[in-house]
């Protein structure tokens, strides 16, 4: 047994409820990236959703680079001693200390065989954190992921309990809680091969051939059957989106490159949106909501690198079918309850395209319930582009429809298999939308296989979950499925936005944190330490007080208490 298995088992050894507070813990295994936790069909883990039991607990759950995933810590109101979360032991690509000592806030390293302890000079720093309940913000809707054609067919060829692991590691109380799910209207890029409804016959607005659902849906409808009954969920958000007409409707006839909706059938594609809606809820599937199309400018300016589905709009040219045919069509039938979210593009586009559809007609944006925009380009271009639309426009609520990573040319393209560094990225993105108006996220596929797909234009990217699709008897979950866990699970639907600030005023502070007000009336916190260094929070709660807490070195927390 090596050094570092020893310094765990002593760890635990030492502090009992590290370890016994985890109903099933994290298989932690190594990868050439980080770490991943397996999962097979008789082992997953999971973490039953924590309970305060009296108004002076403190429950602290905490994932980090070091290797902890959703461990739990304790503290109460009543102990002044500083709360401090145990990582597990510090690794360096260099060296090996077995052992991190924190000694009146300096950093000590531990080395085996040496009786000497070796201090790195910084002293530990102390973030004041205030939080004011009084101050309230927007509410939590859904958190969630995309069930595309890629993700149906891989769960498809699993064994049915490593299929439930899945659904349960995503969607139970015990797993991240998610709530909702996206879905294509036809294919998506991430299927197996593009498609459509009424491909045939051409040119038939009264879409003859649109009368059931395809095998295709069919069988992602029976998964989620599946999914709702092993989740234990009554209620799953099911949001829809088009990526392209069927081509006899658009005037380059392909399903890819320049290429938009000829204006003869702006009804008929109005009316396929309402037939998908009508046969969903035939199948005891309602659909919460559904947007303009996905990424409108990829047919307009994004031909040039985007070789999937794709159906291009001016903002000029959609805010005449959604205020004539879409919005009208969808308003005066059965669906009418549908919510329908505008735009499903990158953030860029933001408030312009709104404003360029008010020129176009007047009342279009009457008919939106919300904004849907893409994660992708959100570290160049900054939130004050959402903030000015949400000026605009502040009855709208405001979802990330679509996320992952891998996508860039500068990045390697489909998984880094337990990657902290991916993982950071989507906690700094969930902490800045959230901080921002946001109301809920739905990330891009649940699952993916070792290479980052299956699709047809080998569009390969990463997933919160990566299946071992070679051996079908493991998947693996990746530090971007912790990330996001630590908002989903502990944010359920109607948790509102509250005042959470700290006293740094760097450009790249050490510590980020966005609290929430939950319908219990409990409070969680979530916290990211992105340095290399442990830190102290000094917490000062409106109505309940102070408390410190001391948070190992590249971790994310949600600290929970009433």
């Amino acid at each position: 047994m090596n050094l570092r298995w020893l310094w765990m088992l002593f760890a635990v050894a030492l502090w009992p409820g590290w370890a016994a507070a985890l109903s099933t813990p994290c298989q932690l295994k190594e990868t050439q990236y980080g770490s991943v936790c397996v999962c097979n069909s008789s082992y997953c883990d999971y973490l039953e959703q924590p309970e305060l039991q009296d108004d002076n607990q403190i429950v602290v759950i905490s994932s980090s680079k070091n290797g902890l995933r959703f461990t739990r810590s304790e503290g109460s109101f009543l102990d002044k001693n500083i709360l401090e979360v145990k990582d597990h032991q510090w690794i360096d690509n260099n060296f090996v200390a077995d052992a991190v000592v924190v000694e009146q806030n300096k950093v000590w390293l531990q080395f085996a065989n040496v009786p000497q302890r070796f201090a790195i000079n910084v002293n530990i720093k102390t973030v004041q954190l205030t939080v004011q309940r009084e101050k309230r913000y927007q509410k939590i809707t859904n958190f969630g992921g995309a069930f595309t054609g890629s993700v149906s067919h891989i769960l498809q060829q699993l064994p049915k309990a490593l299929q439930d692991h899945v659904y349960r590691s995503y969607f139970h109380a015990d797993g991240i809680a998610y709530n909702s799910i996206r879905m294509s209207i036809g294919g998506s890029d991430f299927d197996l091969l593009p498609w459509a409804y009424n491909q045939l016959p051409r040119n038939d607005p009264t879409l003859s051939n649109f009368t059931s659902l395809d095998p295709r849906d069919l069988q992602k409808i029976e998964q989620l059957k599946r999914l709702k009954a092993v989740a234990k969920l009554s209620n799953l958000k099911i949001m829809a989106a088009a990526w392209s007409a069927p081509p006899w409707m658009k005037s380059n006839n392909r399903w890819t490159g320049y290429g938009q909706l000829k204006a003869e059938y702006y009804q008929a594609w109005a009316d396929y949106h309402l037939k998908f809606l009508e046969l969903m809820q035939s199948k005891n599937m309602t659909v919460w909501a559904i947007s303009t199309g996905n990424e409108p400018l990829n047919g307009v300016i994004g031909f040039f690198f985007v070789h999937f589905m794709s159906m291009g709009w001016t903002p000029w040219q959609q805010a005449i079918w959604l205020n004539d045919y879409l919005g009208p069509t969808i308003r005066k039938s059965k669906q009418s309850q549908v919510l329908i979210f505008g735009n499903d593009d990158q953030r860029y586009t933001y408030p312009s395209w709104f404003r360029k559809m008010r020129t176009s007609r007047s009342t279009a944006l009457d008919y939106l319930d919300g904004l849907a925009v893409h994660w992708y380009w959100d570290e160049i271009f900054g939130p004050h582009c959402i903030d000015r639309a949400h000026a605009e426009m502040p009855d709208k609520l405001l979802l990330n429809t679509e996320s992952c990573i891998g996508d860039k040319p500068w990045q390697t393209h489909g998984p880094e298999l337990g990657s902290w560094g991916r993982g950071e990225s989507y906690m700094r993105a969930y902490i800045q939308d959230l901080l921002h108006h946001f109301n809920g996220w739905l990330d891009w596929n649940l699952v993916l296989d070792e290479r980052g797909g299956p699709n047809y234009v080998h569009n390969y990217v990463d997933a919160p979950v990566i299946v071992n699709t070679t051996s079908r008897t493991e998947f693996y979950k990746q530090p971007i499925y912790y990330a996001i866990g630590h908002f989903s699970k502990f944010l359920p639907e109607e948790s509102v936005r509250i005042e959470a600030i700290t006293n740094e005023t760097e450009s790249f502070p050490q510590l980020s944190v966005v609290g929430f007000q939950r319908p219990d009336g409990s409070v969680a916190l979530i916290v990211y330490n992105g340095e290399n260094l442990p830190v102290n929070v000094a917490l000062n709660d409106s109505q309940r007080g102070a408390f410190s807490l001391r948070l190992p070195a590249r971790s994310w927390h949600t600290v929970v208490y009433k």
